[in-house]
């Protein structure tokens, strides 16, 4: 019985960080914030920092410190006479404690 809901806890939990996580934001100016133990992340429209520090300790198996929320507004773009709009996105900036690291290059 402990079994089941040790396992339907662990798919709740990978479960919430599929919800929440979108993918790694990697840019030249996030590579150089690692350095600073900071990694940033495309994140849910819905999801709030509670949900987000979650997420990341869960998946990442690291301590997160703070996190910081932007939503990026959308904007506007014209290829020719053909006007359109880029849709804006939530990031989420996570300082994680000294010493441990997230690998988001996958180079495990």
């Amino acid at each position: 019985m402990s079994q089941d809901k040790k396992s339907q806890n662990s798919n709740t939990v990978s479960n919430l960080a599929s919800k929440v996580l979108i993918e790694p934001w990697i840019t030249e100016a996030t590579t150089q914030a690692a350095e600073l133990n900071k990694y940033v992340f495309k994140v849910s429209g819905y999801s709030n920092k509670r949900q987000i520090k979650r997420s990341v300790e869960d998946l990442y198996k690291v301590t997160v410190l703070n996190v910081w929320i932007a939503n990026m507004p959308s904007k506007k773009r014209i290829r020719g006479r053909i006007a359109g709009i880029k849709s804006g996105f939530k990031k989420a900036i996570v300082k994680v404690k000294e010493g441990e690291t997230i690998d988001v290059f996958g180079n495990k």
